[in-house]
C-alpha cells in the first residue's frame, strides 16, 4: 500500500503522465524491444565501422600500422631476398610502400559499402548480433560486404597502383631480379597479380579494424554515448554473465 500511494503522490504532485511506466517491473524496464536493439546497433555500428574506414583511408593508415601494413608479397619473398642480396633493397622498400599507399586510397569507398548493410540488418539479424560472439557484427558484415567490396576495391587498386608508382617499382623488381636469377639460382619466376594481392590485404586490414571498432563498442563503456546505447548493451552485458 505504501508503494502505491508514493506512486500517486509522484503523479499528482510532479505531474507523471505514464501510471504504466512507474508500475513497470525492474525487469521489463531494462529489457530493450527488439526495435530498440536494431536502431541501437543501427547507430553504434554505423559510427565505429566509419571510423575504421576513416582510419585507413589516410596517408600510412596501412603503412604505419605494423598490425595491417602490406608486405612484400609472400609467393615473391624469393625477389626480396635477391634484391637484398646485391644492394636494391631500397627499391623493395619502395614497392612495399607503394602497395600500402594504393589499400590506403582504396580504403575511402568502404565506409558507404558498410554503412549501408548495417542499415539493411533485420531484427532477428540486429538480435542475432547483440547476443552472439564478440565478432557477431564483423563476421555478418564479411558475409554480407566482402564480394561487392573486392568489386570496388579493385579498379581503385589498380589506378592506385599506377599512380604511387607501384605497377613501375614492380616492374622494376621483376626485371633486376631476372638479371640476376640466372638458371633460377634464387628460385622460380614469380608472376604476382599485385592488384588482386592489394585488394585481399586491403580487405583483411579493413576487417581487422571493424572487429576491433566492435570490440570497443562491447567492452568500453565510454562509447555507449546515449541512454538507448546504455539500455541495450548493458542488458546484452548481462545476457553474457
Amino acid at each position: 500500500m505504501r508503494k502505491y500511494f508514493c506512486i500517486l503522490f509522484c503523479v499528482v504532485l510532479l505531474g507523471c503522465q505514464d501510471l504504466g511506466s512507474l508500475l513497470q517491473s525492474p525487469t521489463e524496464s531494462i529489457i530493450p524491444t527488439e526495435t530498440e536493439t536494431a536502431k541501437a546497433l543501427t547507430e553504434s555500428l554505423v559510427i565505429g565501422m566509419s571510423k575504421a574506414s576513416d582510419r585507413l583511408s589516410i596517408e600510412n593508415g596501412f603503412f604505419a600500422n605494423d598490425l595491417i601494413k602490406i608486405p612484400f608479397p609472400q609467393d615473391a619473398q624469393n625477389i626480396a631476398s635477391a634484391l637484398q642480396t646485391v644492394g636494391a633493397g631500397k627499391l623493395v622498400e619502395d614497392t612495399v610502400l607503394s602497395l600500402n599507399r594504393a589499400a590506403e586510397n582504396a580504403s575511402g569507398v568502404a565506409k558507404n559499402v558498410l554503412v549501408s548493410a548495417i542499415k539493411a540488418m533485420t531484427i532477428q539479424d540486429a538480435m542475432n548480433i547483440l547476443l552472439g560472439p564478440d565478432d557477431a557484427a564483423t563476421t555478418y558484415l564479411k558475409q554480407t560486404t566482402t564480394p561487392t567490396l573486392l568489386t570496388q576495391f579493385r579498379p581503385i587498386i589498380q589506378s592506385s597502383l599506377s599512380q604511387v608508382h607501384a605497377t613501375e617499382y614492380w616492374t622494376q623488381v621483376t626485371t633486376k631480379y631476372n638479371q640476376i636469377n640466372v638458371m633460377n639460382v634464387f628460385g622460380k619466376p614469380v608472376e604476382t597479380d599485385l592488384t588482386s594481392y592489394v585488394s585481399g590485404k586491403a580487405l583483411d586490414g579493413l576487417f581487422y579494424m571493424v572487429e576491433k571498432e566492435e570490440k570497443s563498442i562491447r567492452d568500453n563503456p565510454i562509447e555507449r554515448t546515449t541512454a538507448l546505447l546504455k539500455k541495450v548493451f548493458g542488458y546484452a552485458d548481462t545476457k553474457k554473465q
